[in-house]
């Protein structure tokens, strides 16, 4: 094989699929890397014209800043990311946290580092709301405040008839997410039975990796939500099962994301699809870049 290829061909001739996201099999994943390598994706145009907003979750850069978080991100050519609780918000920050406390200062400073980046604060979580009316409601004016559309949660069953008229009064979504079992959502058809009766302000945050460490086929519980998914934590991972299986780049590994994003176009999902990239803490960007 000669030593330049061209990209385009390269992925015209491994099956890419036309909504212009590299998917590729296990056994051309070290070209792959060796190709992409020396190229910097810039965005995902090709995703955004289905309606699809590729992100990243800043919990992909636990060990690092907030801010951090959004350079890595914005270097990606990507305009969205979801925050997560509890995150240092700078290096000259450090010891303050993002939540629904942050103070006034530091939140005028986060919408000024995302705006300088380019880049769209778009969801938070996975967070806690409370079962307490008042508590919750700091966290849907925090979300309202930095232009949040969805927060991510688990909240309890008995909660959701308060949280959804919290989320019309704001204009918020809920998206429940599925942490593995034994976590209280981590069947959809639990998702489905909690979703009756409420409006669609309140919908599934689809992580596929969690389902396939649940014993669940994330295809199918993808097509168990139709209508029903609000944002995704989208993943890839080395196996099936609860024993230690860990993130690969999409297209990699087990969990089918052709089928997977064949059946979402197909479903007309209209989503922010963050990327929670959960190994390689310190030097996670290259494998992300795959992803992307």
């Amino acid at each position: 094989m000669e030593k330049n290829i061209d990209r385009r061909h390269f992925l015209k001739t491994t099956g890419a699929i036309s909504v212009g996201i590299g998917l590729i099999g296990q056994g051309a994943s070290n070209l792959w890397s060796a190709e992409i390598a020396s190229e910097v994706p810039k965005g995902a145009p090709n995703a955004e014209k289905l309606g699809w907003r590729l992100g990243c979750q800043a919990y992909s850069f636990k060990n690092f800043t907030l801010f951090e978080a959004i350079d890595k991100t914005a270097s990606l050519g990507l305009k969205y990311i979801e925050a997560f609780p509890d995150q240092a918000l700078s290096k000259d920050h450090s010891k303050i946290k993002i939540n629904e406390s942050l103070p006034a200062a530091a939140r005028q400073d986060l919408k000024k580092k995302l705006n300088d980046c380019g880049v769209k604060l778009v969801n938070y979580g996975v967070c806690n709301l409370s079962k307490k009316e008042n508590d919750s409601r700091k966290v849907f004016d925090f979300a309202k405040d930095m232009g949040i559309e969805t927060i991510v949660s688990e909240p309890a069953e008995e909660s959701l008839e308060m949280l959804d008229k919290l989320c019309a009064e704001c204009g918020i979504n809920i998206a429940i997410h599925n942490h593995p079992k034994p976590s209280h959502y981590w069947d959809p058809d639990i998702e489905l039975k909690a979703f009756q009766g409420r409006s669609h302000r309140i919908g599934a945050c689809a992580d596929t990796g969690h389902w396939v460490r649940s014993g669940l086929n994330p295809l199918e519980s993808l097509k168990k939500l139709e209508g029903r998914i609000v944002s995704l934590h989208f993943k890839d991972l080395t196996q099936q099962g609860p024993d230690a299986p860990h993130d690969v780049p999409w297209g990699t590994g087990v969990c089918d994301v052709k089928a997977m994003l064949t059946e979402l176009k197909r479903q007309g999902v209209k989503a922010v699809f963050s990327i929670e990239y959960e190994y390689k803490w310190d030097n996670s960007l290259p494998d992300i870049t795959q992803c992307v």
